[in-house]
């Protein structure tokens, strides 16, 4: 499928189904009517296992904050790139994954194509104003069968959904409060990243986007 770039176009309507390739598409406004419930959710979460900021295998540190809830949590360090199902900070298993959560990965999933979806982690990231996150693939989990669930709260983002290979021009898409992107089967190993965040700060969150990615990681 051959699709046009564009340059962050203004957000769809809420219910507006964006396809960004031949299974991968953006829920425009999916997350609504979950959102207050996500967040409060997320808080707890939070206090659980705070944020941090990984070192990445190379020795640099990710500007993205970042913290993870559900069985298995994907973590990083000098050792590599994994999922681990024990917060490396504490040495205590991740919390659990909200049912709130769950229900809307499931749900996306299910609309978007890919049917029965049982996320075992939930990699939550923070943007603040400049923070970026760079092209990569989605490569650690053990099966690449199930699909990405992709949820976006708070201050808007452009995201760069790319091709299989790094060096394919990316498409740049707005994601706003409550949207959500899922890709999986033939574009699964698409790279994709977030463009260098602005400031828009958000009514509830100010000037910070919360980015919520269900992933089947285990076998």
């Amino acid at each position: 499928m051959t699709l046009p770039l564009f340059d962050d176009a203004p957000g769809a309507q809420p219910g507006h189904i964006e396809w960004l390739g031949e299974q991968a598409c953006v829920l425009h406004g999916q997350a609504l009517p979950h959102a207050a419930a996500l967040i409060d959710a997320f808080d707890a979460v939070a206090a659980q296992a705070p944020f941090r900021h990984l070192v990445t295998p190379g020795g640099a540190t990710m500007s993205v904050a970042m913290t993870n809830c559900g069985p298995l949590g994907w973590v990083s360090d000098r050792r590599g790139y994994r999922y681990s199902p024990e917060d490396p900070a504490s040495g205590l298993p991740w919390p659990p994954m909200p049912a709130v959560f769950r229900r809307l990965a499931q749900q996306a999933a299910k609309e978007a194509g890919f049917g029965i979806f049982e996320p075992d982690a939930c990699l939550v990231n923070r943007y603040t104003p400049g923070t970026r996150l760079s092209l990569h693939q989605d490569r650690d989990e053990q099966d690449y069968k199930h699909p990405i669930v992709s949820v976006s709260l708070g201050m808007p983002a452009t995201f760069l959904f790319g091709g299989l290979t790094r060096a394919e021009r990316p498409r740049r898409i707005l994601l706003e409060h409550g949207d959500v992107v899922v890709w999986g089967g033939v574009d699964r190993l698409r790279f994709h990243g977030i463009a260098p965040l602005k400031d828009h700060p958000h009514p509830r969150l100010g000037s910070v986007r919360l980015n919520l990615t269900f992933r089947r990681a285990g076998a």
